[in-house]
């Protein structure tokens, strides 16, 4: 677009979708920012994002750059919502599914039933054929059944074809064979196979990934299609980058073909962008903190690195085992505490906010569309902590009287007033994140007091001066934006893909050769896939990760292998990182044989990455955004008169102290009595918190 060049990242959530928009003017460097938000509209997500690109008035047309994320897989695996799915497996084992884990969470019940499978048993079907574990091919592929097969997945409805085959993770011979004779004899079907997705071992874990990717693919590909088509009947050049699972974009055409792998990708780019803000402004240890409309996710970031795991189970609960998903996924804890969750009563007189939320649709009762059940945001509101006369950045004209009767009927049930019923709520959903930031850090070895919070989403802001206190954190971020936050992270995420292969070796001396090898030809596979999407080979930057156990343990650490190649040399030093790795993590190390299971390999090439400008500090003095006071009720510290503050107008060096509170269109700040706040180069405000 001339000497400018205008990025744009769009994120559907649960509630809202979100827009971050960067104009930059190529001749001076500087960058205009715009964000938007509107309501999400399912079942036809497409159409939130279109509308928030009208709302923000950005014409795509003049876009550079595009990157999306969005909720769609994760929906229509929890709602149900995707398509008929057959099974074609090894002889033998079309009953991996079935027989599952035995990690019965409920462990006492005895009328506990595992979870169904996404495909019946009648849609299982089996080939003849094996592989070793060491990918040796042991019994010849037997495909004369293929045909039969089909037959009956066509009569039955089928739309899509799940193909995982015993230590196809070692040699994929089998299933790429069966995959295109399937896609020759029935081209209209959609076709997954698990090596496609993964190279790890561990059968059931691989065959349910495979089954629900092929479950969600056509509901995937056609949203993708849509979004495509109505972006480019509206002008747009290029091609959507589509946020992962794993902190990168990638190419639309990629994601349509596996799209198990966007699973999370709303919350991963949120998270990225704590990491890439964290470095920014000089704190590489971050708890982020993210709290939208229906959930609270957290994530845990040393050293500036999101860690990135494949142990990832969906509707995992106190009484159920949940489904596995073997795709790379941000290491995080989430839980349904949002703004939007609902405060209930239950039948022993005890308090409970979530998991249910009202959603955008009624929404919380002060919004007006009929919802009566008191949430989060009812909560805040009535507590002045949010204001009546600026609710959703005065979009929206707050019903308080909706708001009063809600939390009034919450405290009936209690046997207390309004005001404590809407101070009960606030403090139970604060215990819950506190919970889950323990679960990511505590958990784990990590102490909280040696991180920074940095906390986005519409109600991160709100909430996270009482969660670092409670946490003993020093130093909360709410970066600019934080109610675009995720959008704003899909700007710093780079081209990703994450290879896990499993191979075992010792780590000894005389395996170094070994585990180069298979590092170098891992790299070669990711070039090659890059190249033929256009990317410059010399683009494509690598990370070196090994996933380490103790002979005879089953499961494994993951180590960062830094820099440099696998050598004899470096085996010690690579034992010793495994070492204080598994140390920190479990209070021990055994003086035992340590042994390599898999690898895992980052490889990453920049695509349009955006470059923030950092502004020179002024005047300390912030009278000028000063807009007034009110009562405002801490829920925890009980009722003290704050200064207002306008967020838009806070500029750098701005500086003040708490009680406060910080209104924007997209979010409001709780500042803590006692509590300092400064403005930095970037517009993040900087809270620092009393000892």
């Amino acid at each position: 677009m001339g000497n400018k060049t205008i990025r744009v990242a769009t994120d559907v959530g649960g509630t809202f979708t979100d827009l971050v928009c960067f104009e930059t003017d190529l001749t001076t460097g500087k960058s205009t920012i715009r964000t938007a938000k509107s309501d999400t509209t399912p079942p036809d997500f497409e159409k939130g994002v279109l509308n928030v690109l009208e709302k923000g008035g950005v014409d795509p047309a003049t876009v550079d750059f595009l990157a999306h994320g969005t909720t769609v897989v994760i929906n229509a695996l929890t709602e149900r919502k995707g398509v008929k799915v057959g099974l074609i497996t090894t002889e033998g084992f079309r009953d991996t599914l079935e027989i599952a884990r035995g990690n019965r969470p409920d462990f006492f019940n005895l009328h506990y039933r595992k979870p169904q499978p996404f495909v019946p048993r009648y849609l299982r079907r089996e080939l003849p054929g094996r592989m070793t574990y060491k990918g040796v091919e042991r019994e010849k592929l037997d495909m004369s059944g293929l045909p039969a097969i089909l037959n009956d997945f066509k009569a039955d409805g089928v739309q899509a074809v799940a193909i995982c085959f015993l230590h196809s993770y070692a040699n994929p011979a089998h299933e790429k064979t069966v995959q295109a004779e399937v896609e020759r004899l029935w081209p209209e079907v959609a076709t997954v196979s698990s090596h496609q997705i993964t190279r790890e071992w561990r059968e059931y874990e691989r065959t349910n990934t495979a089954v629900l990717s092929a479950y969600v693919q056509p509901v995937a590909a056609r949203y993708l299609k849509r979004l495509d088509e109505g972006l480019t009947s509206r002008g747009f050049k290029g091609s959507p980058y589509i946020m992962q699972s794993n902190c990168g974009v990638d190419s639309l055409d990629a994601v349509a073909r596996v799209p198990i792998t966007m699973v999370e990708s709303g919350p991963a780019s949120g998270f990225w962008g704590a990491a890439e803000l964290g470095k920014m402004i000089g704190e590489d240890n971050v708890l982020a903190l993210d709290i939208g409309g229906t959930t609270a996710k957290c994530s845990l970031i040393e050293n500036g690195q999101v860690k990135i795991m494949t142990d990832y189970w969906i509707e995992r609960d106190r009484t159920s085992a949940g489904y596995p998903i073997m795709v790379p996924v941000v290491d995080l804890v989430e839980i349904g505490n949002g703004g939007g969750s609902i405060a209930w009563v239950d039948d022993y007189a005890k308090l409970h906010v979530g998991p249910q939320s009202a959603g955008a649709a009624p929404g919380p009762a002060a919004y007006g569309r009929g919802g009566t059940e008191a949430t989060t945001t009812d909560a805040n509101l009535w507590l002045g902590r949010i204001n009546k006369d600026y609710f959703c950045g005065g979009s929206v004209d707050a019903d308080m009287e909706a708001a009063q009767a809600s939390i009034r009927a919450v405290g009936e049930k209690l046997g207390v007033d309004t005001d404590e019923a809407a101070r009960g709520i606030v403090r139970i959903a604060n215990n819950n994140m506190v919970n889950a930031l323990k679960l990511v850090s505590l958990n784990r070895g990590f102490d909280p007091r040696d991180f920074t919070l940095v906390a986005f989403g519409g109600g991160g802001a709100m909430h996270a001066v009482a969660l670092a206190q409670e946490l003993g954190v020093k130093k909360v971020v709410v970066p600019a934006g934080a109610a675009v936050f995720s959008a704003w992270g899909m700007m710093m995420s780079d081209l990703r893909r994450d290879f896990f292969v499993t191979s075992l070796a010792d780590l000894k001396p005389d395996s170094a050769a070994s585990i180069e090898a298979l590092f170098t030809e891992t790299e070669a596979l990711a070039k090659s896939q890059f190249e033929a999407e256009g990317v410059d080979p010399s683009k494509v930057k690598f990370l070196r990760f090994g996933k380490f156990r103790y002979q005879n343990q089953e499961h494994t650490t993951e180590v960062l292998l830094g820099d440099g190649d696998v050598t004899a040399e470096r085996i010690a030093e690579i034992a010793a990182s495994f070492h204080d790795t598994y140390e920190r993590e479990y209070t021990y190390r055994l003086d035992a044989p340590v042994e390599l299971v898999g690898i895992h390999l980052v490889a990453s090439a920049e695509v349009g990455k955006l470059t923030m400008e950092k502004k020179p500090l002024g005047s300390t003095e912030a009278g000028a955004a000063r807009k007034g006071e009110r009562e405002v009720d801490y829920a925890t510290e009980g009722r003290h008169l704050a200064q207002i503050y306008d967020g838009e107008k806070l500029e750098p060096g701005m500086e003040f102290a708490g009680p406060a509170i910080i209104e924007d269109p997209g979010t409001t700040i709780v500042v803590h009595p006692g509590n300092r706040v400064a403005i930095d180069g970037y517009g993040n405000v900087i809270i620092t918190l009393a000892n």
